[in-house]
């Protein structure tokens, strides 16, 4: 890996949009609406 040039950023890179994935996925997580996720938890339940 040392004999191409700028490799070491793609690590950096790989982590980063990583991180953010998981740090936006938590955050919606999160504040989704409390009365939205028991509707759809309840959805296999309905005999709608």
């Amino acid at each position: 890996m040392e004999t191409i040039s700028g490799v070491e950023i793609y690590p950096i890179i790989s982590l980063t949009i990583f991180f953010t994935a998981f740090v936006l996925f938590t955050v919606w997580a999160f504040t989704y609406s409390k009365e939205k996720i028991k509707e759809i938890s309840e959805m296999p339940l309905n005999d709608e």
